[in-house]
Order: structure tokens, then C-alpha cells, then sequence
């Protein structure tokens, strides 16, 4: 194999390592009691893809939920992604939030 096909198969590997799936879990990053509202976010670098267990962030969701006396929680849709760290190549760490609204009456 010459130099140049060495090189290529090098960066390939580099790339494809790279840009493997990491498993994130989300954390509590905010809410309102009286809106019944929770906010949970993860970060991850550019270069990974992140994996999530969706399942994990409502069983948390639900959990914060709770401790004001909600029954349940499920989220409203969306997902909010804001660059967190900017370099001369651009954004490389985000930040991606999911609001939950909980239901089922507060009870505290």
C-alpha cells in the first residue's frame, strides 16, 4: 500500500471513529412549578452523534413532575439546540433542550 492510500485509509478510520454514537442521558435544567413545565437538556461535541434514551428523559421528566404533585409529564415536541461553543471552524458543543408539561393536577 503506498503512502497515499495509507493516508486516506488513516483519515477514513479517524472520521469514522470520530463520529460514533455516544450514549447521552438528559438532565433537569430547569421548569416551573406553576406552569407545570420541566426543561431537560444534554450536551455533546460536534464530532459525535449522540444516542438518546428518550424513554430515560420522561421517566425523569416524570419524577421532577411528581415532586410537585403531578401525575404524569409528556413532552410538548420540539427540541431547542443552541451553540454553546464557537471556534474559528464554527460550532463545536451544543446544547439541546426538551420541555415537558406535566399533567394530571398538582396536588402541593
Amino acid at each position: 500500500m503506498n503512502g497515499k492510500w495509507r493516508t486516506t485509509a488513516l483519515l477514513a478510520s479517524l472520521i469514522v471513529l470520530g463520529s460514533c454514537a455516544t450514549p447521552m442521558n438528559y438532565v433537569a435544567t430547569g421548569g416551573s412549578k406553576s406552569d407545570g413545565t420541566v426543561r431537560l437538556s444534554y450536551e455533546f461535541e460536534s464530532f459525535q452523534d449522540p444516542v438518546l434514551n428518550e424513554q430515560q428523559g420522561l421517566e425523569l421528566a416524570k419524577s421532577k413532575c411528581a415532586i410537585w404533585g403531578y401525575t404524569g409529564a409528556e413532552p410538548f415536541g420540539g427540541k431547542l439546540r443552541n451553540c454553546t461553543n464557537f471556534s474559528k471552524d464554527g460550532c463545536n458543543r451544543y446544547l439541546v433542550t426538551t420541555e415537558y408539561q406535566c399533567f394530571g393536577g398538582s396536588t402541593k
